[in-house]
């Protein structure tokens, strides 16, 4: 059975449990949320060793080939358009098809949030190199560092690294296939994951008051990542079959509506990467390495769109041209800023642009609906990381194609 269906089968499986537990009842909710962080453990358990040998491994091929830097900055340009064009289009969005505002009113204490930009760089060189790997696993920027030394140091003198070479290559290559069986058996996964997320969605719904902000991010969301996205590869030369890219991005997509969370959705990513859209290794690792780090555009475009609805419901800012554009900038900034956060990008994206216009409290409002937020945000993460990573790898001349019928 292919991975996607499994990964459906999951998914419905828990929205259909998630009905007949009871909504209101705290102990049920509690014991979702620790089965939550179970599962989203589980998916992530194999993530740091695969990223360690198989960016060292990429960046020392790579390297060899004086392909490296011209690789890292063709995709620091597409992170850039890709950001630029999706915040733009989602405060478009929100601007012309303006949703019903939402009440005043605070059930949850204001506090503190903040990127810790000057923490998270100090966190990228600790005392001791080897600290990258026992970190904070969720930050993962550190161990693509520790990553990109280890393959540079790799060239040193082949003499004396080809056996190190050979290991890391051989690492890389079992841990692929250790995070190859931990897809296999996130459908399982996905039962828990998408009964909480269906709980919280009703919920939301039963509220009535964000019934039009959900239907308008959700259809914006499917359409720009289902119809418009894939659009964009009919300009490719030569030509490929966008939909046939889209049935192979399948299983990344349920992964991340469901998880929230981009760390657990990329060993999935790097599986249809590489099997679906036929990216090779060295490519395929760098690329998805820095769109998860650098590029969290959907997250950005979800606080931005949110943080619109705000003002609309109780601020006296007027929602003119000029404002909204400076609203996507910032946006568009704090995206390149999210690598600590990939299991709750939009919201804290939301927050931060709220503390940057005075509205301190102003994320408070959509604290019920941060869950779908995340949702959107890395779900739009997602596909802009695996169309972006087969576009930049095919014009890089790191891609072969693949027949839909061998797809995971």
């Amino acid at each position: 059975m292919r991975v996607w269906i499994k990964l459906f089968l999951g998914a419905l499986a828990g929205v259909l449990i998630a009905r007949f537990l009871p909504q209101d009842s705290g102990q049920i909710a509690g014991i979702m949320d620790w089965l939550e962080k179970l599962a989203l453990q589980i998916g992530r358990y194999a993530v740091i060793p695969l990223l360690v040998f198989s960016l060292s491994i990429s960046v020392y091929k790579l390297r060899q080939d004086k392909h490296f830097w011209p690789l890292v900055l063709r995709s620091f340009l597409f992170i850039a358009a890709a950001a630029a064009f999706v915040i733009a289009a989602g405060v478009t969005v929100v601007r012309l098809f303006s949703p019903r505002e939402i009440p005043i009113h605070f059930e949850e204490e204001l506090g503190s949030v903040s990127l810790d930009t000057a923490g998270n760089i100090l966190a990228l060189f600790p005392s001791n190199m080897l600290q990258a790997l026992t970190g904070d696993t969720l930050y993962l920027f550190p161990v693509c560092v520790f990553a990109f030394f280890l393959g540079m140091g790799l060239s040193y003198d082949r003499s004396f690294t080809k056996p190190v070479i050979v290991l890391i290559d051989s690492l890389s290559r079992v841990f692929y296939y250790i995070n190859v069986f931990f897809s296999e058996i996130m459908g399982l996964l996905m039962i828990v994951l998408a009964a909480y997320w269906a709980m919280r969605f009703r919920n939301a719904l039963r509220a009535e008051v964000y019934s039009d902000f959900i239907v308008l991010l959700a259809v914006f969301s499917l359409v720009l990542g289902f119809v418009i996205l894939p659009l964009f590869l009919y300009l490719l030369k030569p030509k490929v079959n966008p939909w046939a890219l889209l049935y192979g991005s399948l299983a990344a997509s349920i992964t991340a509506w469901f998880s929230g969370d981009i760390n657990f959705t990329l060993p999935v990513m790097l599986r249809c990467g590489k099997e679906n859209f036929g990216i090779r290794r060295r490519a395929n690792t760098v690329t998805h390495a820095l769109f998860t780090t650098f590029g969290r555009a959907g997250s950005a475009m979800t606080a931005a769109a949110a943080f619109i609805l705000i003002i609309k419901s109780y601020s006296s800012l007027d929602m003119t041209l000029a404002n909204s554009f400076f609203i996507g900038l910032r946006a568009f900034i704090i995206s390149f800023f999210l690598a600590g956060h990939p299991g709750d990008g939009a919201y804290t994206a939301l927050a931060l642009i709220c503390l940057g216009y005075g509205q301190e409290a102003g994320y408070l409002l959509l604290k019920p609906l941060a869950f779908y937020l995340i949702t959107i945000g890395t779900f739009l993460d997602t596909v802009i990381a695996s169309f972006s990573s087969f576009v930049i790898a095919r014009l890089s001349g790191f891609q072969e194609d693949k027949s839909p019928r061998h797809f995971m």
